[in-house]
């Protein structure tokens, strides 16, 4: 097995430091390895039934219209609809407007799955605004770059729907496994700006013109088209009306409707839309099938059962496992994109993950974490670029004022190690129910 683990590792690095595709270079790996170890084998129809295979998934389905939907909603001034909305009630909270960046992201993760759109919708805005009303610059920019990666954790999430299709586990179980670790998470970060605030009040503007309670309810009519599509697509999901490729469907529908309305959608940019979106869902389904070839592969050479049984042999604790594999993500994310991390080591660690005693739905909400924590660590964080482009700021600048936002959120993926209830709770009480 020396030989075997030398040969991936090596291929690996070869194709993927020469720039090649990673779905390319996943599929490139699996072929010269199995034809190295395993030459008899019939490599090419394992490949054509792995892409058959993902190309009939249902589950895949739903994929590409959250990722459509989340084009759209990029394309209309939600964004405004949210700071204008959330404004009048941040005022007397500690921290005031900085609140909103977390809060305006929190609300468009809900609709959006994408933690990129999610940074760049709401950061075009709030970064804009809080900066021009003195907010620390260190401040603006880390709170976005932290709460941008909720976009991944709260459903509906593109991660999530690819970690299913991998691991073949319920969609719908896995975006309700994201909703209470999700709301906690941006809980958490407003508690860490609230305390810094209070601490350091020059790092807060001077408080806006105090609002009546009139007036911050009709601020809340902004606010009404995304919290309509919200319980249009996670409440048809929750209330079994719909499959999660449905709600998708209706998800699709109803951001048209909201670009409609606001009159920011034309057949131009809903035509954009949909080329960004064909062409991120390629890249990512292309990934997929990489990934799938490979670990069927690795699974004919016995490569994950063995690395598995040795780890196993050196009889870590569950909590120790954790730590190791959350530091091992952490250093990966550096160098990595975070999706392309995960597909290569899921066959190797799930497993490991499961012995342990957790189980597949639990251990997709961590991954959902450690690539959000990938997400802002440079050199190839996409939030830390989404953000550079908005404000110009230099990459290492952005990684600093993100880094309390990276140790929040590795302190935790340790609290929900100890306490998994966190993340099954709700889609086990759910699923019990019906």
């Amino acid at each position: 097995m020396g030989k075997l683990t030398l040969t991936l590792v090596g291929l690996l690095a070869l194709l993927l430091g020469a720039g090649v595709w990673v779905g390319l270079g996943l599929i490139g790996t699996g072929i010269l390895t199995m034809s190295i170890f395993k030459s008899s084998f019939p490599i090419t129809k394992l490949l054509a039934q792995q892409i058959w295979n993902s190309a009939v998934s249902m589950e895949m389905l739903a994929l590409p219209l959250f990722i459509l939907m989340a084009e759209i909603l990029f394309r209309t001034r939600l964004s405004e609809s949210l700071f204008s909305g959330l404004a009048p009630w941040t005022r007397r909270l500690p921290g005031r407007m900085s609140h909103i960046t977390v809060l305006a992201c929190t609300l468009f993760a809900a609709v959006s799955g994408s933690s990129a759109a999610t940074t760049a919708t709401v950061g075009r805005i709030t970064a804009t605004e809080l900066l021009g009303r003195g907010y620390d610059r260190q401040m603006v920019i880390g709170s976005l770059a932290g709460a941008g990666t909720l976009g991944f954790l709260i459903p509906p999430s593109v991660i999530m729907i690819i970690y299913g299709v991998l691991a073949e586990e319920s969609i719908l179980k896995l975006f309700m496994a994201g909703i209470i670790p999700g709301g906690c998470l941006a809980a958490t970060y407003m508690g860490y700006l609230a305390i810094r605030s209070t601490l350091n009040p020059s790092m807060v503007g001077e408080a806006t013109p105090s609002t009546s309670w009139k007036e911050k309810f009709e601020a809340l009519i902004g606010l009404g088209p995304v919290l309509l599509l919200i319980l249009s697509v996670i409440g048809s999901m929750y209330g079994g009306i719909a499959s999660p490729t449905e709600a998708a469907g209706v998800g699709v529908a109803g951001s048209i409707l909201i670009g409609l309305f606001q009159r920011s959608i034309n057949a131009k940019n809903l035509a954009e839309a949909v080329y960004h979106a064909a062409q991120t869902v390629s890249m990512i389904g292309f990934i997929i099938v990489g990934a799938m070839f490979l670990s069927v592969s690795l699974g004919y050479l016995g490569l994950p059962s063995f690395i598995a049984g040795y780890i196993q042999s050196l009889q870590l604790s569950p909590l120790v496992l954790i730590l190791v594999l959350l530091l091992f993500y952490a250093i990966l994310g550096c160098i990595m994109e975070g999706m392309s991390a995960i597909v290569m080591t899921l066959p190797i660690t799930l497993p490991l993950v499961l012995a342990a005693g957790y189980d597949k739905v639990w251990y997709g909400v961590f991954l959902v974490l450690v690539v959000e924590m990938a997400q802002i660590t440079p050199p190839v964080g996409f939030n830390l670029i989404v953000i550079q482009r908005l404000t110009g700021d230099k990459i290492g600048t952005i990684a600093r004022a993100a880094m309390p936002f990276f140790l929040i959120m590795a302190a935790f993926v340790l609290t929900i190690a100890v306490f998994p209830g966190i993340v099954t709770w709700l889609p086990n009480s759910l699923s019990g129910s019906n």
